[in-house]
């Protein structure tokens, strides 16, 4: 007996368990009255038969547990692994800290330690949370602080997890595809309405206008019927769309001229044949509502009322607007006088000079060195002027020159060690902008033809 015993208790307890069953249902039916009962209650072909095995069906252990975001990748990875966990979300507000916000969720000084010293890379982002940034904690039922995730941007998360004892940090970056795809619009009332009607974001509308605006005066050159075509980036994370990215290529064609860019690695824009969009000039350097005054050899001053020479531009714009160096330089001159009120020179290469006049206040200094596009003033209406807006002049070797008409000496191209492959990119390029003007006059075409057939 006490062998049967042994032999019993050394078996699984899977087995023990059927073992247990069958020998409590076959006392029941040795116990129990078997003709009537059975012919009541069961088939001879259902019934239970002596020697022949048979599989029951044991109820399952349950385990409870709280995922994070349904992600089985960014399941808390707890030491106990049956440890159920509630998440919470915290958004970062005016002020917060790390410490802050463990302290609104009621964790300890001891727990905010550990986390915001979990690893260096972990410890230095933890200390840079933007106002409205989210944190997602996960908590056991001993309320303690058992995972974090904190999504720094739309690819990069950072993780922190409870792991033997310890906090444990990690980074997961999210690879982004990126899909080329293409815009075009007609100029119908103006530029912005076009870029917008064709599915161009703000940005892109305004980086559009940036790559061709050596060549293109938006504020002035735009007509009715102008055209555009644009290929760009489209950027998705999983399948899912997250944004646009750089403009890869565009043409313009303004009043029947075309101009084409096509973007580098360099990250600048050349025409199909390697010469740089970015002139040495800007033709404008400020954002203007209108030109209130052109370069023009006779005009009637609104302050001296009388007629003379008007050798620069006006370009009228709110107080304060800021004003841009037009190429690289050095201030020759940056100071007051009762005519030209705040005015700044700038002496650029090969006999160029720009100047700024009437502004509210200057923001470099004579004999300082400034490059394109770096603010040297702001918009006023000092010395002798009717309101506030920048007067600009452009002289070549002292003879002063229409800024707005003047041919702007080119950038540098390309380098030569890279043309081949420019050249290469620039054929795909330019064969994706010849699909969207032949998809653009596929649309006009089919247009015309809708309205012939409804016309009476």
């Amino acid at each position: 007996m006490n062998n049967i015993k042994n032999l019993y208790t050394q078996l699984p307890k899977k087995h023990r368990i059927i073992l247990s069953v069958i020998s409590v249902i076959l006392l029941l039916l040795i116990i129990l009255p078997s003709e009537k009962a059975t012919a009541s209650r069961q088939s001879e072909n259902n019934s239970l038969k002596i020697g022949q095995r048979y599989q029951l069906q044991l109820p399952e252990e349950v385990v409870t547990s709280s995922p994070i975001k349904n992600d089985e990748n960014n399941i808390a990875q707890n030491s106990d692994i049956n440890e159920k966990v509630t998440w919470k979300t915290a958004k970062v507000r005016s002020g917060d800290s790390l410490a802050k916000i463990f302290k609104r969720l009621g964790f300890s000084a001891q727990t905010t330690y550990k986390v915001s010293n979990v690893e260096s890379k972990a410890s230095k982002q933890l200390k840079k949370l933007q106002v409205g940034d989210v944190l997602h904690i996960a908590t056991n039922d001993k309320k303690e602080l058992v995972a974090l995730e904190y999504p720094i941007s739309q690819t990069n998360t950072l993780f922190v997890d409870f792991i033997d004892g310890k906090y444990q940090a990690k980074f997961e970056e999210k690879s982004v595809e990126v899909q080329s795809t293409i815009a075009h619009g007609v100029i119908k009332t103006n530029f912005w309405n076009a870029g917008i009607e064709s599915g161009l974001n703000d940005s892109q509308i305004i980086n559009l206008a940036n790559i061709f605006g050596w060549d293109i005066d938006f504020g002035l050159d735009i007509r009715k019927g102008d055209s555009f075509h644009v290929v760009y980036e489209n950027k998705y994370i999983d399948g899912e769309f997250i944004g646009t990215g750089k403009i890869l290529a565009a043409e313009f064609i303004n009043q029947d001229s075309p101009f084409q860019a096509i973007r580098f690695s360099d990250g600048e824009y050349y025409s199909p044949d390697g010469k740089s969009m970015r002139k040495a000039f800007l033709r404008a350097p400020v954002n203007f509502k209108y030109i209130s005054s052109n370069f023009k050899p006779k005009r009637f001053h609104p302050v001296q009322k009388r007629w003379k020479a008007h050798r620069g531009t006006d370009y009228a714009a709110k107080t304060g607007t800021p004003v841009v160096a037009a190429g690289n330089g050095k201030v020759t001159r940056a100071t007051y006088d009762k005519y030209n009120g705040h005015h700044v020179f700038i002496q650029h290469g090969n006999g160029i000079e720009t100047k700024y006049i009437h502004f509210s206040k200057r923001a470099v200094k004579k004999g300082q060195r400034v490059k394109q596009g770096q603010v040297i003033g702001y918009v006023g209406a000092t010395g002798l002027a009717a309101g506030p807006h920048l007067h600009y002049e452009f002289l070549l070797n002292g003879v002063h020159r229409n800024p707005r008409t003047v041919k702007l000496p080119d950038a540098q191209p390309i380098a030569k060690k890279y043309k081949n492959e420019f050249m290469q990119i620039a054929k795909q390029r330019l064969k994706q902008l010849s699909g969207s003007r032949q998809a653009l006059l596929a649309a006009n075409s089919k247009s015309t033809s809708k309205e012939r057939l409804q016309a009476p």
